[in-house]
């Protein structure tokens, strides 16, 4: 198996709702668009929305409500960019849970939670780089 991840799918609780707010976020629905599941390039991955119920019955786990776990990040190239990524957010209706601050790690990041409650960290990393074409380099 490559050390890679090619999708990230989020389940949510009502489609049209969920793609109404990444696309408030600036993002593009990929076209034509597939029936019940909404997909997005992000980068050389692919991040989609889908029903959490049949997400849940085709990931073969039960849904108990809860959260899973699981925290998405959007890292940005410099602090002020977090900031803006943040208040984006909350403009198309997402939650801040958390707002920007240093962190212990020596970087500045903050969280917003979407429509469903998946929580997205963004950060600025200094040791790390983003590429002009968006990918995330563990090397400086």
């Amino acid at each position: 198996m490559e050390q890679r991840v090619s999708l990230i799918t989020l389940g949510v609780s009502d489609l049209d709702r969920a793609v109404a707010f990444y696309t408030a976020l600036g993002w593009r629905r990929h076209e034509p668009a597939d029936d019940g599941v909404a997909f997005f390039q992000v980068g050389s991955m692919v991040f989609a929305l889908w029903s959490r119920t049949e997400l849940a019955a085709d990931s073969t786990v039960t849904d108990t409500g809860g959260w899973g776990g699981v925290t998405l990040a959007y890292n940005t190239r410099d602090r002020a960019e977090v900031d803006a990524v943040l208040a984006e957010a909350v403009r198309a209706g997402a939650r801040l849970g958390r707002s920007a601050a240093e962190t212990f790690w020596g970087g500045y990041s903050g969280v917003f939670v979407d429509l469903d409650g998946h929580p997205w960290e963004v950060a600025h990393n200094p040791f790390w780089t983003i590429t002009e074409a968006g990918a995330t380099r563990l090397d400086r």
